[in-house]
């Protein structure tokens, strides 16, 4: 039971899709994976970095225009 935990939170640590990781567990139901797969603190601050890099080369492409 425990692996399946790890297996789910390390695995959308890593950026693999909930859908994926839901049908590599066997779920039929998102909501199941949810349960295994937990989003780790560090998962939030790296998604965050992105989203801010992506925004901040948007607004130079388009200063540079």
């Amino acid at each position: 039971h425990m692996a399946r935990h790890t297996f789910g939170t390390m695995s959308l640590s890593a950026g693999i899709p909930i859908e994926s990781i839901a049908k590599m567990m066997g779920h039929a139901s998102i909501s199941s994976t949810q349960i295994y797969a937990q989003v780790t603190d560090n998962k939030i601050s790296e998604d965050m970095d992105r989203l801010i890099r992506k925004h901040q080369t948007k607004e130079t492409k388009e200063e540079t225009v």
